[in-house]
């Protein structure tokens, strides 16, 4: 991939990117009390405004959607204050930030939700990977509840009001977090979903809580400002699925009737597959893959990818923004990247968030 094709403008829907250097969502359990963004958020969003578009860290649609300690929300009008800070921040110094909204499903834990009741899932089968509790203790994972058909709809609805909130606390679109093993996904992939309802069995039945959101969501904020992420052969989290080419084949071409701003294909890692490191790059190729299947814009993180074949129109960086905050001018300078100490990814204050250095401030 030449540098040059980094550096071309793109449009997605409604935006306007000078660059095609995309910053991933990122989760850093460093949000105040009771999901609220801090100035500190502010400043770390702020610094990495040089992205052609930031993708926000995955944000709660309800008080239940919580599935870390320190993870932000946007159902509160606090919450949406303090969001405010952060994308005028980004404004300030010209760039643009969309929101991931989220909700974890069974990867959760009952001491974040409100009522300490066990995590929702649409069916009772629990994850392969620990909890982490309100207190940031790694626990077993526990059984998550199936939910009553009657509590979809409302989910749904959180969805749909989370987004408008984004957009009244300025973001300039919103992304859906439907990959990565979150409640989305958990209704998609057969391995998780064993329901007999109007929510599981066929592909058509298990797409349809996904298809349900993006209607109600591309409905209030429009279809131009918005955009879904998904992880096709993911197993994160115990997730997995029967016949995945076919489920995201369905899943991805329904998408496209939406005419979505873009879709966010995100790639397995290769230990989730059953790959080594040194046969990951022989995994399958998400965006190469499905790239047919979709009509509009595709965002891929996997970086080498020539934009120049149409594999994707942006590519997606995660890691090396946490360390770099300056990416963009170091990749178009051609200068040295910092590496990250992933100690500090995970919650905490300045150290490891925000005191990274601009190669400028490095030399």
């Amino acid at each position: 991939m030449s540098i040059e094709s980094l550096f071309s403008p793109l449009r997605l829907g409604a935006l306007q990117l000078p660059n095609r250097i995309i910053m991933a969502p990122l989760t850093r359990m460093r949000a105040g009390a009771n999901g609220v963004p801090t100035p500190l958020n502010a400043k770390y969003y702020a610094q990495r405004a040089s992205a052609g578009l930031i993708i926000s860290e995955g944000t709660a649609v309800s008080p239940e959607a919580h599935g870390y300690p320190g993870d932000p929300g946007i159902y509160t009008a606090e919450q949406i204050a303090g969001w405010r800070v952060v994308t005028d921040a980004v404004h300030a110094r010209r760039g643009r930030i969309i929101m991931q909204i989220a909700h974890n499903g069974r990867n959760s834990h009952s001491s974040l939700r409100p009522d300490g009741s066990v995590p929702v899932a649409p069916s009772a089968i629990v994850g392969n990977i620990p909890a982490l509790t309100r207190d940031f203790q790694q626990v077993k994972a526990e059984i998550p509840r199936a939910l009553e058909a009657s509590e979809i709809p409302v989910i749904v609805g959180n969805f749909r009001q989370a987004a408008l909130n984004a957009i009244g606390a300025g973001f300039d679109g919103v992304e859906l977090q439907g990959a990565n093993s979150h409640l989305i996904e958990q209704f998609l992939e057969d391995g998780t979903n064993t329901r007999t309802d109007n929510y599981g069995g066929s592909l058509e039945n298990r797409s349809r809580f996904l298809l349900e959101i993006v209607g109600k969501v591309s409905g209030a904020i429009g279809a131009d400002r918005f955009g879904v992420r998904l992880s096709p052969f993911g197993q994160y989290g115990g997730i997995h699925d029967s016949k995945p080419k076919e489920l995201f084949t369905f899943v991805i071409k329904e998408l496209s009737r939406h005419h979505l701003a873009y879709l966010h294909l995100i790639e397995a890692r290769g230990s989730e597959i059953g790959l080594t490191d040194e046969l990951h790059e022989n995994a399958v190729n998400n965006a190469v893959l499905f790239r047919s299947v979709f009509n509009g814009p595709l965002l891929s993180a996997a970086a080498s990818l020539a934009i120049e074949q149409k594999h994707a129109d942006a590519i997606v960086f995660g890691r090396l923004f946490i360390a770099n905050p300056d990416l963009v001018e170091r990749i178009k300078g051609n200068q040295p990247l910092s590496a990250s100490d992933r100690s500090t990814f995970y919650g905490g204050a300045e150290h490891g968030y925000t005191d990274y250095k601009t190669f400028g401030e490095a030399a």
